[in-house]
């Protein structure tokens, strides 16, 4: 840089800014000292220090500590993009999870469904050795099996014919119970093949949940609103009109820690409203 004149922190946050966007400083790249810098910019070590912090907000950077430089942030997933279908979403979500020592995941949905379809992603990763966690833990909460929800329902809502409402919650509950099951062994084959450390724990609420909400390593929330709408179905071989709701193609949103302080502050209200839900909940339901 012209030493010529002295930059303001401001500055020389936009100089490395451009620097990270334009692929020239690239994620996980140590950036030059703060004495390198400040002799760069000509400019006392406080304006770069102001510089650093801001860029740390935005989650650019990492490992801004003194005695060390820091580093280019790795971007979450869809930082630049647009939220996505949840069973487009998810999968990645969970990839960059599972690639951290302690894996902790969190999850309230209406269904299993995404989140045992979107497990294979992790699953391969660990299979083919590119990720091996040191310990996993999981919370799952999900409605109770004597729930009648409020969909999947007849179109015409509950209480109209029994044996019809008989049959939508018992083809609900089988569809729930496999999907249960499915996500449950693959929370087993990490124990029992790759010797994981695993704690998987189901929890069921009695109400039907509006959204679904997955948090991630306590850094991490996505959120979904079920979509609802009415659809024809075979239920006990029977054509039925039913009010349900679509999980995998709701639209999934992100909030990250490293996106700044007010997604910061969801993530940890999101964390603690979890917390205090699990305690409030009956014993498990099923631990793995």
């Amino acid at each position: 840089m012209n030493g010529s004149r002295k930059y303001s922190p401001e500055e020389i946050a936009d100089t490395l800014r451009r620097r990270i966007r334009g692929g020239e400083l690239k994620p996980g790249t140590k950036l030059p000292t703060q004495a390198a810098l400040a002799e760069e910019f000509g400019v006392e070590r406080g304006a770069v220090r102001q510089a650093l912090t801001s860029l740390h907000t935005e989650g650019l950077l990492s490992n801004v500590t003194k005695g060390r430089p820091p580093t280019v942030a790795t971007p979450p997933v869809a930082v630049e993009t647009e939220p996505q279908p949840t069973l487009v979403g998810l999968a990645p979500r969970l990839e960059a999870a599972f690639a951290v020592p302690h894996v902790r995941l969190d999850a309230v949905c209406l269904t299993a469904e995404t989140l045992m379809l979107s497990m294979d992603a992790p699953m391969r990763l660990i299979e083919e050795g590119r990720v091996r966690p040191e310990s996993v833990t999981a919370r799952i909460v999900l409605p109770s099996k004597e729930q009648r929800l409020l969909y999947p329902a007849p179109a015409d809502g509950w209480g109209h014919d029994e044996e019809v409402d008989e049959a939508v919650h018992d083809r609900s509950m089988t569809q729930h119970e496999y999907q249960i099951n499915v996500l449950s062994q693959h929370f087993r084959r990490l124990k029992r093949r790759y010797e994981i450390p695993v704690t998987a724990a189901f929890r069921v609420v009695d109400n039907t949940p509006y959204s679904k909400v997955y948090l991630l390593n306590n850094t991490e929330v996505l959120l979904a609103h079920y979509t609802i709408g009415k659809r024809e179905e075979e239920v006990d071989g029977e054509p039925m009109l039913l009010r349900d709701a679509s999980g995998t193609r709701s639209t999934l949103f992100s909030f990250n820690k490293e996106y700044g302080a007010r997604d910061e502050q969801f993530v940890d209200d999101t964390q603690s409203w979890f917390d205090a839900l699990w305690e409030a909940l009956e014993p498990d339901y099923l631990t793995v």
